[in-house]
């Protein structure tokens, strides 16, 4: 792996330009740009919908190979037989040739779309805002069911049997967070928990508990008077039996933050943008791919502006911005970790590189 995350770069600009496919990113600024918010100067937001507008006829594309990445995992190359009935079923409808294609890490990704290398791809919740705003992003759909779209809440929990009632019984109190670069347990109790009467810091000092499942563990031990943790950790906990849902009590619950976005290319030529999106929703996974996405069958339709407010919030109030600055630190941040881990002997146990290069926000 780490061969591999050292010499990603160097791979993609030699299979995407074999075939036929590196497109330098020769956009200029837009100088008569009447609304950017915190899109890049690359792009405008001329109609306020967050998303980068649809350029001049003369810079929009439509390849005849369209490329397709998904949100990095340990191993990015097993995700290529779950997306394959994907591809298939995308290339019999747009009438193009589909390719997956491995990032290596969220910048390499961003990077990609941005220099016009990767037209379409699926982006993890955190990353999805950096997508937006520094490569000219534009989400469209998300992994859900007749239910609805996939998503997780963020849960305040106390003991069936503790006299908490309300988040701002729990002020002096023994509270778990989970890590420092967690959304939901960390992230997001900072920033939403002030406004229902308890505010991090100032009424208790957040405890680390170094993850969400110990968080829950912590609480129904009394270790902890409440923890703030994701739901679908904790429904997963139920579900296996490791603790007894009736022995707890959900006093606060967030909105939904979406669990990841699918994309296009904000310059593809507007009639084969509403071709891909057309084709998402008329995709009906196959068997391995709903159980691979816990029992999702389907892409919903989602817009930036909407689905991803409560994301957007938690990064303005924890003063976490998608924009430029804070891009270039999560990437160097990659780099810095990818560099340790090339730099491990192949037999050695990978200790501390999660922690100074944390995971982006879920």
């Amino acid at each position: 792996m780490s061969k591999v995350n050292a010499c990603s770069s160097v791979l993609s600009l030699a299979v995407l330009a074999s075939l036929g496919l590196f497109i330098p990113n020769t956009a200029i600024a837009q100088d008569t740009c009447t609304n950017r918010g915190q899109l890049d100067t690359l792009y405008c937001d001329a109609n306020n919908d967050l998303v980068a507008d649809v350029p001049p006829a003369n810079r929009q594309r439509d390849p005849s190979t369209m490329i397709f990445a998904y949100t990095p995992v340990e191993d990015p190359a097993v995700y290529a037989n779950v997306f394959k009935p994907l591809m298939d079923f995308m290339g019999t409808c747009t009438g193009k040739r589909w390719v997956y294609f491995p990032v290596q890490s969220n910048s390499a990704q961003i990077e990609a779309m941005r220099s016009g290398r990767l037209h379409v791809a699926g982006f993890s919740t955190g990353p999805t805002g950096f997508a937006v705003n520094i490569a000219g992003a534009v989400p469209f759909a998300a992994k859900g069911s007749s239910a609805g779209v996939r998503g997780y809440n963020l849960l305040a929990i106390v003991k069936a049997d503790s006299p908490f009632q309300k988040l701002a019984d729990l002020k002096g109190k023994k509270v778990a967070h989970t890590s420092p670069s967690s959304n939901s347990g960390n992230l997001a109790p900072r920033a939403l928990f002030p406004a229902e009467g308890l505010t991090p810091v100032t009424d208790y000092q957040p405890i680390m508990s170094g993850g969400h499942d110990r968080s829950v563990l912590g609480v129904n031990t009394g270790d902890y008077d409440m923890g703030a943790v994701a739901s679908d950790v904790f429904e997963r906990m139920g579900n296996r039996g490791t603790v007894k849902p009736e022995n707890f009590r959900v006093i606060y619950k967030s909105t939904i933050f979406p669990t990841s976005s699918f994309a296009h290319a904000h310059d593809l030529a507007p009639a084969l943008a509403t071709k891909v999106k057309q084709c998402f929703f008329d995709f009906k996974f196959p068997a391995e791919m709903i159980k691979e996405f816990n029992g999702d069958d389907r892409f919903l339709p989602i817009t930036y502006q909407k689905d991803w407010a409560p994301v957007r919030e938690v990064a303005e109030k924890t003063n976490t911005p998608y924009n430029r600055a804070a891009y270039e630190a999560e990437a160097k941040r990659d780099a810095e970790a990818a560099a340790r881990r090339a730099a491990q002997p192949a037999a050695a146990p990978a200790p501390a590189a999660p922690a100074a290069a944390p995971a982006p926000r879920p």
